[in-house]
């Protein structure tokens, strides 16, 4: 019988694409997939290592899986992507639980990693970072669902002095723009509407001639396919082509996530973002002379080393400035192996970045909600991805501008563009009753 295997992911949707492949591998190997830790011979945890609290959930859950190995010795337990690159040393050591590491570049090898635990009874360790590998020739199979995630490049080039990323998953490659179309066109087979291009900075996307303006306007080709999304792009490289096509394709959505992490010079220069405050803002200003309707979002980070009072209000003020429709808001977490982890103490106190981090919460609150009442008697043409949270009568989609839309069920389906009028607002979500449907 084909041994079972169980995976957890944690972090960020990169891992979640990189499960499937590694799901996919699996299945070649003639591993199954298991529903529950306890009915596994194999537990593999997909982790993460940009923030300290996704360590820690880890070491969290080993020690938990410590109490099903004694009972179950042959057992085996596994540490997948960035964090297994990171700490290796330390997972190995780890109260001796921990039988294999793998890297983000090493799934290919997880059949043969296993079976060699099973014959030696010793720990395996394969963190090699490629300069190559992409994974091209697997499509993986994913959730069923109207999005579809499809990663078009791999690691990172910016050294972004806070990040792990570099060293976790290796130099920029870029997967070939056909092996992009045709993962794009299965899925779309499988039933997709939605996919969304991933990457670590896909504007920095490049395979011979094909730059990623070229490779959306592709994708946007593929039949069946209604809308395309991408993330995460950096705010040093866009192009006045990208920003074109971004604009006035209609099937690429109208929304681009535009991470800030510090609204001071001084601070971004440290975290080698490569762009000052006011250049960022330029590049703003020429995204909505472009397309007034497009939707920003963003990442900041609060509490970088050396952060003073006055250069967090700075970041306070460029939000102000720019009024993201939302954020993703951190405290700086210390990584081990980064520049700034080796360069500077991290020195802003605990309760300093917690009560910074709940003023820039606040303040981004207020201003999502003004931006989504200001939604209110309009009319969204929404994707309908799935039955609401809160009630099974409701469905929720997103509009073109990545705002969460909810409304009545009124005979409509998953996969469906149906335009919502909107009648009330949180500063989360839109709430609104469907005015039609585009079948």
């Amino acid at each position: 019988m084909s041994e079972k295997v169980y995976i957890e992911t944690y972090g960020c949707q990169m891992n979640e694409y990189d499960t499937d492949i590694v799901r996919s591998f699996l299945k070649q190997g003639d591993f199954a997939l298991a529903a529950s830790p306890q009915e596994a011979r194999v537990i593999l945890l997909n982790t993460c290592a940009v923030r300290e609290n996704a360590h820690q959930r880890i070491y969290g859950r080993l020690d938990q899986f410590r109490r099903l190995k004694e009972k179950q010795p042959e057992l085996v337990i596994g540490i997948l992507g960035c964090m297994a690159q990171n700490l290796k040393e330390d997972l190995l050591e780890r109260g001796r639980i921990v039988d294999l590491v793998a890297g983000p570049d090493s799934y290919r090898r997880l059949p043969e990693m296993i079976r060699q635990v099973r014959q030696t009874l010793k720990p395996v360790l394969h963190v090699d970072l490629s300069e190559y590998e992409t994974y091209s020739d697997i499509c993986p199979e994913q959730v069923d669902g109207v999005n579809a995630w499809v990663a078009v490049m791999r690691g990172c080039d910016n050294f972004c002095t806070f990040c792990v990323v570099p060293y976790t998953r290796g130099r920029e490659r870029s997967r070939d723009p056909d092996s992009v179309v045709q993962e794009v066109e299965v899925l779309a087979m499988r039933g997709y509407k939605q996919i969304t291009l991933l990457g670590q900075n896909v504007n920095s996307y490049r395979a011979g001639s094909c730059d990623f303006a070229g490779l959306m306007e592709r994708v946007s080709e593929v039949e069946g396919i209604q809308r395309v999304r991408f993330t995460s792009p950096h705010p040093k490289d866009f192009p006045d082509s990208l920003l074109r096509v971004i604009a006035e394709n209609p099937k690429i959505c109208k929304h681009i996530h535009l991470p800030l992490q510090a609204g001071s010079d001084r601070i971004l220069h440290r975290m080698n973002r490569t762009y000052s405050r006011e250049e960022f803002l330029l590049l703003v200003r020429k995204i909505r002379e472009l397309c007034p309707e497009m939707g920003l979002t963003t990442d900041i980070i609060v509490g970088f080393p050396t952060e003073t009072e006055e250069e967090f209000l700075d970041t306070c003020r460029v939000m102000e400035e720019v009024e993201f429709d939302s954020a993703f808001l951190f405290q700086y977490s210390e990584r081990k192996g980064t520049t700034a982890a080796r360069k500077w103490p991290d020195d802003v106190p605990d309760e300093v970045k917690g009560e910074r981090l709940g003023r820039l919460v606040e303040l981004q609150r207020r201003i999502s909600l003004r931006k989504n009442q200001q939604k209110i008697g309009r009319e969204v043409l929404a994707l309908v991805e799935k039955e609401s949270k809160k009630s099974a009568q409701e469905f929720m989609g997103r509009g073109d501008d990545n705002r969460t839309v909810v409304f009545p069920r009124n005979g409509t389906a998953p996969g469906e563009l149906v335009r919502v009028r909107i009648t009330g607002a949180t500063s989360a979500t839109l709430l609104g009753e469907v005015a039609s449907a585009e079948r």
